[in-house]
C-alpha cells in the first residue's frame, strides 16, 4: 500500500490526498499477486488459481479502505442537544479487524472506546466507524490506539478519552514463535480518564456482564 504522509498537526493524510498518482493499477496489483503465487511454488495458471489475483485485489480494496477516509470528517457532525447529559459515553466490545504492517496478516480482537463530552456528542456509530478507518490500514496496535484517541480529541474536544484494544496478532500466533493464546492489550487514557475515579468507572463499565 501507499506510504501515508503526515499533516503538520500530526494527522495522516488520506492516500487519495497523499500520492494517489503513485498507486498501482488494478492490473499491476493482480500481476503482483500472480508473482507471489509463483514465489510460493504454485502455478497461477491452474484452474483453482486463475481468478485468485482478482479476488485478492478485491479483498485488499476492502481490507485497506481506511486509506481513503478521513476520521475527523467522520466525527464532524455533532449534537449539542443532550438534555444536560454530563457523564461518559462508552462503547465496548467493538470488533477489530486490522492487518499487521510488518507481515500483512490479520490482527483480530475487540476495542472499548469512551469519551467525556464537553457539550457536544457524536452519533455512536461514528465512533465505531473511526475505529474501522484506522483498522483498515496497515497498522501496529500501538499506533492505531493512539490514532483513534487523537481523532476523537481533534474532532470533539472532549474532557477525556479512553481507548483499550485487546487483540491477537496472527504474525505471532500462526508464524514465528507460534503462541496462539497470547493477546496484546494497548490503552490510551487522556484528560479526565487519567484520574483514578474516571479510569475505575471506565473499567467497571466495560467489565460488566
Amino acid at each position: 500500500m501507499d506510504a501515508v504522509l503526515e499533516k503538520p498537526q500530526g494527522f495522516e493524510l488520506k492516500a487519495s490526498e497523499a500520492n494517489a498518482n503513485d498507486r498501482p493499477s488494478r492490473a499491476e496489483a493482480e500481476a503482483a499477486v500472480r508473482t507471489l503465487i509463483k514465489w510460493a511454488g504454485d502455478d497461477p495458471n491452474r484452474e483453482g488459481l486463475l481468478d485468485t489475483p482478482k479476488r485478492v485485489t478485491k479483498a485488499y480494496k476492502e481490507f485497506f479502505a481506511g486509506y481513503d477516509e478521513d476520521p475527523v470528517e467522520m466525527l464532524s457532525r455533532t449534537f449539542e442537544e443532550i438534555e444536560g447529559y454530563d457523564d461518559m459515553v462508552v462503547l465496548r466490545d467493538i470488533a477489530v479487524e486490522s492487518h499487521c504492517e510488518h507481515h500483512m496478516v490479520p490482527i483480530l480482537g475487540k476495542a472499548h472506546i469512551a469519551y467525556m463530552p464537553s457539550g457536544r456528542v457524536v452519533g455512536i456509530s461514528k465512533l465505531a466507524r473511526v475505529l474501522d478507518i484506522f483498522a483498515k490500514r496497515l497498522q501496529t496496535q500501538e499506533t492505531m490506539t493512539a490514532q483513534i484517541a487523537d481523532a476523537i480529541e481533534e474532532a470533539l474536544s472532549p474532557l477525556g478519552v479512553a481507548i483499550v484494544i485487546d487483540a491477537g496478532h496472527q504474525c505471532m500466533t500462526t508464524r514465528g514463535v507460534k503462541k496462539p493464546e497470547v493477546n496484546t492489550i494497548t490503552r490510551q487514557f487522556r484528560g479526565c480518564f487519567k484520574q483514578e475515579r474516571y479510569e475505575r468507572q471506565f473499567w467497571d463499565l466495560i467489565n460488566q456482564k
